[in-house]
């Protein structure tokens, strides 16, 4: 039996040579000892495996600087309209093996670090990037991503005794190799202070400085020479320390000063669906949006005209070449900052600076829970950002007026669509800020986009429906599948459909011609289960789990929280349990979130000790779950848990990114669901429970969890389990907090889908032991994820949000004549 591919050398046969012939392999191996002994300074008597990573990611970003000049050069001489996009979280991901994948380096590299008897897979690493600013770049737009350079990611969780405990994310310790600090552009940032009003404008007077220093990353387009930029943004003090403060023994002070100006950027928040109304956070949210909105400005001022390089000062001509996207509220005080600099910097009357404003910004909705919607409080506001505040104010007093006009003697509605709310503490309504100041709002998956217009924002709907649209989320084929899963990409580009698939991957319909071709069955199934073994070893070696790879890797993998329901998800483990049936479970803060997860490692102590049940049942909690484990995971589950209560989950993309990668999927019609069903087949999915109609039904009608707990046998032995002590004998009233919950006050109806739920899970294992038939839902499955590549989204979002067309044209290579 010949010996199985590595991931590598799967990657290669994926790969179009390009730039990664032979010739260059010489060049890389040089390049590499270079960076080695004259950037880290190092020999290989005493480098580390880090310093080899350094080595090879200093070598591969030497092929992108030139063409990242290069585009951005291009840009200068042809002056398209550019896209912004905003955003105060852009997820983790390996820079160092998505640029090579990208750069058809793959190859070379392989055999330049081979040659030099060092191997890939030592390196793990932290760069940065998103799927949406990938496709940006792979569509030719010419787009920045803009954020905060946080200095502490969002924590490392480790579980401890079944606990959460969170751990510093100190991913800059030893530095980054991809960003590119860029002083030049410091911007300053405003807080605090007082309005003064003159008869020749309005002065925001006695500050507080903070310096917003830029760090430039490299994003890379598919094989098309375009390297576009993610700008993140890091606080810093306006000066070392005050030598006046030093000579009067105030040093200490100076310097606590400075470090209370840098803590802006100093840790990210949690995002936990629950809004939490911090100062250091709206600090953030301005921060950004400030130092952004300058750079744009002074970028759009510089612009080249034809053949001649004169300085913009037009600012009407602003939307003609300026698209800023608000990637949810964080980055809503985009509209008062713009209006304040359009207003008192530039001088521009309101109405033309209003006019500029909303057809300039377009706002993204992620989410229809209203504990998720950004209130700040006006007391806030008025502290430290007076004079945005006096904006906002403004901004409200017209658009009432327009409503009152629209509606007059409504003021029940005047009170639902103000930005102002008044009940209890005043707080501003950041969602109607973005609604109002955008001239697109659009939701991220058909169903979510039709709830925001039909309950969560009717009445903005019912006044402009024009501004509303969706924008089903997508997710880059390269990353999702070329790079975490190159067996299934080589079994799809090679044996029938070709390469092609990765720009378009629509094409991957093509495959539905061989759905019932015994070889792709084969060789599909076959893959899979490498992806498992390797995965069962992993967990074996992290977890000191032992796991029978031949079970079904049934996953859910999600933020935690109560509408997502791994609460549902636990009773059915429990009652699986209880069966002594077969499966193998995977998954992923407030006080609720922390006890679930305590639930579910205190329901792991159980099982996974069980003689009797042995390796029939096992539940792991995969604890500081991130891209890097979601590349593992992915590829190697049978089964996606999508089950969130209809109605409540805006879109996810983790569903998505294991229907690309094989697993079948058990969920509610909710989020993307509804759109993977239409696209794949309904019956190639295992749906179940309420639709949005019948929980609005179950609502009108009132939940009661204690009928379902009374006429449902096995529902109601799993919490008795629960509440009795079950799964914690030395603690019988851990979960009290939890049964309470779920018999008295849950929103998100877990009993009324538990019995529908339990059958569908019947119907998965029944049809598991199917190999061939399981398989050929998954071959239906991947045909129809063409519509969820990020490319799509994007090519969407351009044409009918930014009014900017895709372009499949490549720049040429810093090395070619041309």
């Amino acid at each position: 039996m010949s010996k199985p591919l590595t991931d590598q050398e799967k990657r290669k046969q994926i790969s179009v040579r390009g730039l990664a012939g032979v010739e260059n392999v010489a060049d890389l191996k040089t390049n590499f000892n270079r960076h080695l002994h004259f950037t880290l300074v190092k020999d290989r008597n005493v480098a580390t495996k880090r310093d080899y990573y350094f080595a090879l990611a200093h070598t591969v970003r030497d092929h992108l600087v030139g063409r990242w000049i290069r585009t951005q050069q291009h840009y200068y001489e042809k002056d398209p309209k550019r896209v912004y996009y905003l955003s105060l979280e852009f997820y983790m991901g390996r820079t160092l093996q998505n640029t090579m994948v990208n750069l058809a380096l793959e190859n070379a590299c392989d055999e330049a670090i081979y040659q030099v008897k060092t191997y890939l897979q030592i390196f793990q690493d932290g760069g940065t990037g998103t799927c949406f600013l990938d496709s940006m770049a792979t569509l030719g737009l010419a787009a920045y991503g803009y954020g905060i350079r946080y200095e502490f990611g969002i924590f490392n969780q480790k579980i401890v005794n079944g606990w959460q405990a969170e751990e510093a994310d100190d991913w800059l310790r030893y530095g980054n190799p991809w960003e590119k600090a860029r002083p030049e552009y410091m911007r300053p940032v405003h807080f605090y202070g007082r309005v003064e009003h003159h008869p020749d404008g309005v002065k925001w007077v006695d500050t507080q400085v903070v310096l917003a220093l830029p760090y430039d990353t490299p994003v890379p387009g598919y094989r098309n020479n375009i390297v576009n930029t993610m700008r993140l943004w890091s606080a810093k003090a306006p000066c070392e320390f005050h030598l006046k403060d030093f000579n009067v023994g105030g040093y200490i002070q100076a310097v606590l000063d400075k470090n209370l100006a840098e803590n802006i950027s100093r840790v990210l928040y949690p995002n936990d669906n629950f809004f939490e109304g911090k100062e250091l956070r709206l600090k953030q949210e301005y921060f950004v949006v400030a130092a952004t909105l300058q750079d744009i400005i002074r970028r759009f001022k510089a612009s080249k005209f034809g053949s001649t390089e004169v300085v913009r000062m037009d600012l009407t001509t602003l939307p003609d070449k300026v698209a800023i996207q608000l990637n949810d509220t964080h980055p809503a005080m985009a509209i008062p900052e713009l209006m304040r600099i359009l207003v008192d910097d530039e001088k521009l009357s309101w109405d033309t600076a209003w006019d500029i404003t909303v057809r300039t910004c377009a706002y993204t909705n992620h989410t229809v829970l209203p504990e998720a919607l950004e209130r700040w409080p006006i007391d806030l506001f008025q502290n430290l950002l007076p004079r945005h505040l006096e904006i906002i104010y403004e901004i409200n007093r017209r658009h009432l007026e327009r409503i009152t006009a629209l509606y007059p003697g409504d003021y029940d509605r005047l009170r639902r669509m103000s930005l102002i709310e008044e009940c209890g503490q005043k707080k501003i309504n950041m969602a109607h800020l973005c609604i109002v100041g955008s001239h697109a709002v659009n939701g991220v998956a058909q169903i979510h986009s039709d709830i925001i217009k039909d309950t969560v924002f009717k009445d903005f709907y019912e006044v402009d429906p024009q501004k509303f649209q969706n924008k089903t989320n997508g997710i880059t084929p390269r990353r999702w599948l070329v790079m975490c899963n190159p067996g299934l990409a080589e079994v799809i580009a090679e044996v029938k459909i070709g390469e092609d698939y990765i720009r378009d991957l629509s094409q991957l319909k093509n495959l539905l011609k061989f759905v019932d071709d015994d070889a792709l069955i084969r060789d599909i199934a076959k893959v899979k289960q490498e992806n498992k073994l390797k995965f069962a070893v992993h967990l074996e070696e992290q977890y000191k789990v032992k796991i029978n790879p031949n079970s079904m890797f049934d996953v859910q993998v999600k933020r935690i929280h109560e509408y997502k329901r791994q609460l549902l998800n636990c009773l059915h483990i429990i009652t699986l349990y209880n069966r002594k049936s077969i499966i193998i479970q995977a998954a992923p803060g407030y006080h609720t979130a922390k006890m679930i997860i305590k639930l579910i490692t205190a329901i792991g102590e159980v099982v996974n000790n069980d003689s009797v049940v042995g390796d029939r049942l096992k539940v792991i909690y995969l604890e500081n779950y991130r891209v890097t484990l979601a590349e593992k995971v992915i590829p190697a589950s049978d089964l996606s848990e999508q089950i969130s209560t209809a109605g409540t989950e805006a879109s996810g993309t983790g569903n998505m990114k294991f229907m690309l990668n094989g697993a079948l999927t058990i969920g509610t019609m909710d989020g993307a669901n509804v759109e993977m069903a239409e696209e794949a087949g309904e019956e190639n999915l295992f749906i179940f429970g309420m639709r949005v109609k019948d929980v609005e039904a179950l609502d009108q009608k009132g939940y009661d969890a204690m009928e379902y707990y009374n006429r449902i046998p096995e529902l109601k032995q799993v919490m008795d389990q629960i509440s009795g002590g079950f799964f914690s004998p030395g603690e019988p009233d851990l979960f009290k907090d939890i049964v309470k919950m779920l018999m008295h006050h849950d929103r998100f109806k877990v009993f009324a889908d538990y019995e529908d739920y339990i059958k569908c899970q019947e119907k998965v294992s029944a049809l598991y032991k199917n190999t061939k038939e399981w398989t050929k839902m998954v071959i239906h499955n991947i045909a129809g994820c063409g519509k969820f590549s990020s490319d799509r989204t994007i090519a969407q979002y351009a044409r009918e949000i930014w009014g900017m067309e895709p372009s499949l044209e490549k720049i040429a290579a810093p090395d070619d004549p041309r």
